[in-house]
């Protein structure tokens, strides 16, 4: 029998329909201690996954108080602040997604996501300069020309 880190992986490899998915995850999180970390940011990122963001929020703040491995940490991180903007908590998704660096789990998927929660807070300027300075770093000829018109960018609030 795979361990549980390898059956985890597998989980999200796989489709299925929410009801399946709810109960295999309910499974192997019963298989871990009711305040174990990783345990938990899964069983966050399934509800997230289904759409229950709400459910998921106070989920995923636990697990990170927990304290996560470097791996979930900056997934969780992420979810998180997507969680509450979907939920419409804007000013703290952005908050959270300011203090996310690029790591080599989540590379700069943080700045898609800080994006996507400027714009939402009416701040559409701002969400396209973090946008183009993403987009600049993949780059190799006009890097410099996106930057200086990224940060060119006014946002009229």
């Amino acid at each position: 029998m795979a361990n549980w880190e390898e059956r985890i992986r597998t989980f999200w490899l796989k489709a299925g329909d929410a009801d399946a998915i709810l109960s295999l995850m309910q499974l192997l999180v019963a298989e871990r201690h009711d305040e174990d970390p990783a345990a938990l940011y899964e069983w966050a990122s399934v509800q997230d996954f289904l759409g229950r963001e709400a459910e998921a929020i106070p989920i995923y703040r636990r697990a990170l108080d927990l304290g996560l491995d470097h791996v979930r940490r900056p997934q969780a991180l992420i979810q998180l602040a997507s969680s509450l903007r979907n939920v419409g908590e804007t000013t703290e998704a952005i908050r959270i997604l300011e203090g996310i660096g690029p790591d080599a789990t989540v590379a700069d998927a943080g700045e898609a996501f800080l994006a996507l929660s400027l714009f939402d807070a009416g701040r559409p300027g701002d969400a396209l300069r973090v946008a183009l300075k993403a987009l600049g770093k993949t780059l190799p000829l006009y890097r410099g020309v996106v930057d200086h018109y990224a940060d060119a960018i006014v946002d009229s609030k």
